[in-house]
């Protein structure tokens, strides 16, 4: 089946001016947004929030009480949305999706030997196939960063095309690490493949990393999803991970979704944080909307 696929040249993936990128992605910031526009922002964004704990000492009672917070973010808060997704290691797969009963919100799972992405291929396989068993509703795996770096760009094809097949009905996330690529043309290329192999998601970073996500590298992806879009009527979803804490900067990323992919990706289907720390900071944001005073970060969890 992989093999019939029909694979592209992506060494002719088109070159990113470094330049222009760089400054478009700074408009975004100077947007002016009104206030109940920001208020509608902040709970479009904490609705697009992933939870995330990807610990070696992720307990059992660790990932239920993340799963609580995702299901509760703040009760005294009238018509709050819940966050999109909790993502676990897979072995917390069946703990969350126990935890999250029918919440509706997702239980996404990383995979593929993450962060390092260092595996033999059957091994990234078991890996997915093992999560989906649990019950996991979406899969984040890590390209072969090495192998792209060789210029290997069909071997990177075929795992991310093989981690596709396993997925089933799950959603496959493919995470870049883009602060790897280092070049924006990499990041560019990374993602024509990633999306050419199936992916339902493209993805900035593990987290794992500095420089996780950036502006301009979450501009040059949106722009490789609106190009792909064009040519081919498919839709890919978008997350930037890593780095994003503050809702001014949420903000900002959702003034530049809109601008570059429009109405249709506003939502949590097509767009994700991978930020955990975001979700306390925008709760904060809106009781400071509603009651003119901050709250303490003593009154939210910590993740």
């Amino acid at each position: 089946m992989i093999a019939t696929k029909t694979i592209p040249d992506f060494s002719l993936s088109p070159r990113v001016d470094q330049v222009g990128i760089e400054e478009r992605a700074s408009r975004f910031t100077k947007r002016s947004i009104k206030n109940e526009t920001k208020i509608n922002g902040l709970k479009l964004a904490l609705n697009m929030i992933d939870l995330t704990t990807l610990e070696g000492k992720d307990t059992d009672g660790k990932v239920k009480q993340l799963c609580y917070k995702a299901q509760h973010l703040m009760d005294t808060y009238p018509d709050l949305p819940t966050v999109a997704a909790v993502c676990v290691y897979p072995s917390m797969v069946k703990v969350a999706k126990t935890a999250l009963g029918n919440s509706g919100i997702k239980v996404a799972a990383v995979a593929t030997a993450f962060p390092s992405g260092q595996a033999p291929r059957d091994v990234k396989i078991r890996d997915t196939k093992f999560a989906i068993n649990e019950g996991a509703d979406e899969i984040d795996m890590v390209i072969s960063r090495g192998k792209f770096h060789q210029g290997e760009y069909n071997f990177v094809f075929d795992e991310i095309a093989a981690v596709k097949e396993a997925c089933g009905n799950a959603r496959l996330k493919v995470i870049l690490e883009t602060g790897e690529l280092v070049t924006y043309d990499k990041v560019r290329r990374a993602s024509d493949i990633a999306m050419y192999a199936g992916a339902d998601f493209i993805k900035t970073s593990t987290g794992k990393i500095s420089p996780a996500a950036t502006m301009p590298v979450t501009l040059v992806m949106l722009e490789a999803i609106r190009d792909f879009y064009y040519k081919t009527g498919k839709r890919i979803a978008m997350k930037p991970a890593g780095g994003i804490s503050k809702s001014k900067l949420a903000l900002h990323y959702l003034v530049m979704l809109n601008e570059v992919l429009g109405e249709e990706w506003m939502n949590n289907q097509w767009f994700r944080f991978g930020a955990s720390s975001l979700a306390n900071d925008i709760l904060m944001q809106l009781m400071k909307q509603k009651t003119g005073v901050y709250q303490s970060a003593d009154y939210f969890s910590i993740d």
